[in-house]
C-alpha cells in the first residue's frame, strides 16, 4: 500500500507541473500530457480504493 501511495503523490506532482504549463503558459502539449496523468491517477486511485476496504474488513 506504501509504494501505492508513492506512486499516485509522484504522478500528482507530475500533473500539477503539467497543468499549470498549460494554465500559466498555454501549453497545449502540457495540457495532453496532464489529462494521461490523470487518467493513472484515475486507475491507482480505484486500486487504493480497493486494498483500503480489504484493509478495513480485517
Amino acid at each position: 500500500m506504501k509504494e501505492l501511495v508513492e506512486k499516485v503523490a509522484a504522478l500528482t506532482a507530475a500533473f500539477n507541473k503539467e497543468a499549470a504549463a498549460q494554465v500559466e503558459d498555454g501549453n497545449k502539449a502540457a495540457g495532453a500530457r496532464a489529462r494521461k496523468v490523470s487518467l493513472e491517477i484515475e486507475k491507482l486511485m480505484k486500486e487504493f480504493r480497493k486494498i483500503s476496504v480489504e484493509a478495513s474488513r480485517k
